[in-house]
């Protein structure tokens, strides 16, 4: 087959490819880099003669033209698995809707449960063979397409190709419209910098991660810190299977440490479902044969997770009650983020021979007045649980590690007062008396 040929016979401008939006479809925008903005841009334009079109998305940084140009929500409607910075303003404003899932259901959902009509996806340039390439959304962006009657692809030449599964790619015969982008520069998220408490959190997860690990790391400062700790570290040979990669392992792999040669199961290889991160990030992981992409159904299955030994998986939270109950994803009843992977791989990793799941935060937190308010809560109010007291392992803060695996509630309570801020301790302690959860004898 010529695939030159066809690709020209499905090129469009992003107006044209818009037309087959209907009022009343489900449009799917896939998740971070996968999101299009020159068809966003083209659809927003169509507004007035659309009503009640359905848009879902997550971890997309913005703007997205059809909320912006829709404040009253007449027309568009959007809905995110995932919140970013950008999205969880939206969620604030009424302007945005969370859809509560776990990662790895997701394929699960689109294949069984929702309609879906639309496919609009950032995807790399065509190889010879026809196959497009969804590079950092690969985890998701292929179960989406395959359920949608139109699929509409916008081509942008900087998006890297992540080798893999099938479920990485899409041939152009599977492609309704093509649309060019001009290659505008990818959106770039370089890991934070870390903060001094980030660096002494990760210095006692450090001693817990041997030779020959696979390593899991969420986002965000204190995971980043902990990426550049183990590449200065004396550790050889770690491994990567992770829902979303990012520049710490780039640090890891630019010291040598990460090498995935002691895997248990896909050996050599560094398995990731999504990526977001530097330039210089994208470069490393463009056609290397070294890093395998897969879609998230099989990245975050805790069957899969649990088959890798001595498997460390490392995610932030938001709070804990002295329950141990975990929450990561909202403040109160403010959706911050979203459950995302991290009940998945605290799943497996508890599962996993000489596995251990972290979840780390810092011990308090300023509000916008200043005032300093403790991560650690007696109990939760309107929080949402991410990961229930039954499952929480080992807890970490500035202030050390408490592993809650099969602990009582005083035991929990106990544990975790002790990873409290010391300004809050004799208050939590009241509390802890007050709910029935604190032996006298824990006093010190």
């Amino acid at each position: 087959m010529d695939y030159k040929a066809l690709y020209k016979e499905k090129l469009r401008t992003a107006d044209e490819a818009v037309q087959c939006v209907k009022s009343g479809d489900w449009v799917e925008y896939t998740t971070n880099l996968g999101f299009a903005p020159s068809l966003d841009a083209a659809l927003s334009r169509r507004r007035d003669e659309l009503h009640n079109v359905k848009i879902r998305g997550d971890l997309i940084f913005g703007p997205v033209q059809v909320v912006e140009c829709d404040p009253e929500m007449e027309h568009f409607v959007y809905n995110t698995w995932h919140c970013s910075g950008y999205e969880r303003k939206l969620c604030d404003k009424g302007r945005a809707f969370f859809e509560p899932m776990i990662f790895r259901n997701l394929a699960w959902y689109y294949k069984n449960f929702l309609t879906s009509n639309i496919c609009m996806v950032t995807v790399s340039d065509m190889d010879e063979e026809g196959y497009f390439y969804f590079g950092s959304s690969l985890g998701l962006s292929k179960c989406i397409a395959d359920n949608c009657e139109f699929v509409i692809v916008e081509v942008n030449r900087n998006m890297p190709k992540i080798y893999g599964t099938e479920d990485v790619r899409i041939h152009i015969s599977k492609v309704d419209f093509i649309v060019e982008s001009g290659d505008p520069p990818l959106f770039e998220m370089p890991s934070p910098k870390p903060t001094e408490t980030d660096v002494m959190i990760a210095s006692h997860i450090l001693p817990h991660i041997c030779d020959g690990a696979t390593v899991q790391l969420g986002i965000g400062g204190m995971p980043n810190a902990l990426g550049e700790l183990i590449a200065k570290s004396d550790l050889k040979d770690l491994g990567m299977h992770t829902e979303l990669c990012s520049d710490g392992y780039y640090a890891m792999f630019k010291a040598g440490k990460l090498t995935n040669a002691r895997k248990s199961i896909n050996h050599g290889k560094g398995v990731l479902g999504i990526a977001i991160g530097s330039h210089e990030f994208n470069q490393w992981l463009n056609e290397n044969p070294d890093i395998m992409g897969a879609p998230l159904s099989y990245v975050n299955d805790p069957y899969v997770i649990s088959q890798h030994e001595n498997m460390i998986s490392i995610n932030a939270c938001i709070s804990a009650d002295l329950f141990g109950q975990i929450c990561s994803e909202s403040a109160g009843t403010r959706q911050i983020s979203g459950t995302g992977g991290q009940l998945d791989f605290v799943t497996g990793a508890s599962m996993s021979k000489g596995g251990k799941a972290f979840i780390c935060m810092t011990s308090t937190y300023s509000d916008r007045n200043g005032a300093l308010h403790s991560r650690i809560v007696p109990t939760f109010n309107g929080d949402i649980v991410t990961t229930p007291r039954s499952q929480a392992f080992y807890i970490a803060t500035e202030y050390g590690v408490a592993n809650l695996a099969g602990r009582t509630t005083w035991e929990r309570a106990d544990m975790l007062i002790n990873l409290a801020h010391p300004d809050f301790r004799d208050e939590l302690i009241k509390e802890a008396e007050k709910m029935k959860i604190w032996l006298p004898s824990n006093k010190r």
